[in-house]
């Protein structure tokens, strides 16, 4: 058997069921452990845009305030949005927003974290896109065309899979 057959033949997904149905995992005897996530989405725009933003002379406020209240939020309620997903007790929550004003871009990194039974990547991903989506949403009047890409997670620690490090 092929090192690929053999990968193929150990993954599996954990939300279908033998009959190929949809199930929320039973983490019920799983062991409780530290668990962190940390993802992120960039959003590129015009300079000018841009500078809006930063100068603080965008008519609808705070944009980068706005954008990480939202994806606190939206990591507390990832349960509510992704189907399948668990209610956590996040433990900690940041969202963390840097200018790249050679690249004319905002980049946004999340981390989750909890002492729990399931991990948090999602609620990571969650609130790193939700925020960039928010930041859309607080601009689009000045420019339609923002670009929202590079969602991924860069890292994950704790849980029976072990650690995960993105290496781009």
């Amino acid at each position: 058997m092929s090192s690929i057959e053999n990968k193929n033949r150990q993954t599996a997904f954990s939300h279908i069921n033998a009959q190929g149905e949809a199930n929320m995992v039973d983490v019920t005897e799983k062991t409780v452990s530290t668990r962190q996530a940390i993802a992120q989405a960039i959003i590129q725009m015009h300079s000018d845009t841009l500078s809006m933003i930063i100068t603080g002379k965008h008519h609808k406020g705070d944009v980068f305030a706005v954008a990480r209240i939202a994806g606190i939020q939206a990591a507390k309620r990832t349960w509510d949005i992704i189907p399948l997903c668990h209610p956590l007790l996040l433990s900690k929550i940041d969202v963390d927003i840097q200018v790249d004003q050679k690249n004319s871009q905002v980049i946004i990194r999340s981390l989750c974290k909890l002492n729990g039974q399931t991990g948090v990547e999602m609620e990571a991903l969650v609130a790193a896109s939700t925020a960039a989506l928010t930041i859309y949403d607080m601009c689009k009047a000045v420019q339609k065309d923002m670009v929202i890409s590079q969602i991924k997670l860069i890292s994950k620690t704790g849980g029976k899979s072990g650690d995960f490090n993105c290496h781009d």
